[in-house]
């Protein structure tokens, strides 16, 4: 990793300054969170092959359907996402980025690795593949303990 050329200022939180860049309001923290999963969005298929529906938006935020029902509606209105018959069958809604969200999951992308890189920047190499791979392991042990 690369350090950052900058740094935010530090009164602001990382996920104010990563709503800001998106170029939405910092009431918008749940649609960030959704846009921050685009890359599900993005491909089009959940894990496992899912469809896109509001309720894989609630298993990936986290959230009940209404929450999350209510996000992506804010994201819709706000020209992030769209609404799409399913392939599978037509009578339930997918979802998918908009050329508006595409762009915002990039910016928010961008934002993130700037943030981590100004983390990490200091560290060596080594130590950054290997904090690397201590968190994968742990997030797989959360998804199995989720799981299981």
């Amino acid at each position: 990793m690369t350090p950052a050329s900058s740094t935010a200022p530090e009164s602001a939180s990382a996920r104010t300054r990563a709503v800001r860049a998106v170029g939405v309001g910092t009431g918008a923290a749940d649609m960030f969170d959704l846009l921050g999963q685009g890359a599900a969005l993005d491909e089009g298929t959940g894990e496992g092959g899912r469809d896109v529906t509001v309720g894989f938006v609630a298993d990936r935020l986290a959230v009940d359907p209404s929450r999350a029902s209510r996000i992506v509606a804010d994201a819709v209105k706000s020209g992030f996402v769209r609404r799409v018959a399913s392939q599978e069958d037509g009578r339930r809604s997918c979802l998918e980025l908009t050329g508006s969200g595409e762009q915002a999951v990039a910016a928010a992308h961008r934002t993130r690795q700037g943030f981590y890189a100004s983390l990490l920047g200091d560290w060596e190499p080594g130590e950054q593949r290997e904090f690397a791979r201590l968190l994968t392991k742990f997030v797989r042990s959360l998804d199995e303990a989720e799981r299981g």
